[in-house]
């Protein structure tokens, strides 16, 4: 909750809705949260998706603009076998947030939530290296963790060790 209420107060901040409309988004967030909805847990999806009050689009261009952050399309990249065994998607679905590659040092992490300070924060301190943040939408952060969990769920179960005699 605390990440999906800085989003959208800073989204207040930058003048992309008002704060009327906020009020109204934080309610139905807190219905959705209580149904047990997590993956529809986003300030952001409520105000572009089920009230229109701001396009998503108008979210990250002003992103682009303000925060200098890049715009990444998750569709063209594939992650290791590795991480996506360890990857933790409860923590990618409550941030909407996602690690999708490594070069040397620099982690590159795709979020559809960089306006929440506690996203960020967050994802430092998993990353513990520096990181190259960049922009995308509600959907291409979904599809890709869907995409990862359907594959997970086709990967063949690790034997179980064998006993020592």
């Amino acid at each position: 909750m605390r990440t999906n209420r800085l989003m959208g107060a800073n989204l207040v901040e930058a003048n992309l809705v008002k704060l009327d409309d906020l009020e109204k988004a934080n309610e139905r967030l807190l219905e959705i949260v209580v149904s047990g909805q997590s993956r529809q847990s986003t300030v952001l999806g409520v105000l572009a998706f089920e009230l229109k009050v701001v396009r998503e689009e108008d979210v990250l261009q002003h992103i682009v603009d303000h925060e200098g952050v890049g715009l990444v399309d998750l569709r063209n990249y594939e992650l290791t076998d590795d991480a996506k065994k360890t990857l933790d998607l409860g923590a990618c679905w409550a941030t909407w947030t996602v690690p999708f590659d490594r070069e040397e040092d620099f982690h590159f992490v795709a979020t559809a939530h960089y306006l929440s300070p506690p996203v960020r924060a967050f994802w430092e301190k998993q990353c513990g290296g520096p990181i190259l943040w960049f922009a995308t939408t509600l959907e291409n952060i979904a599809d890709h963790l869907e995409k990862i969990e359907a594959e997970r769920a086709a990967m063949p179960a690790a034997p179980a060790p064998k006993p020592v005699s």
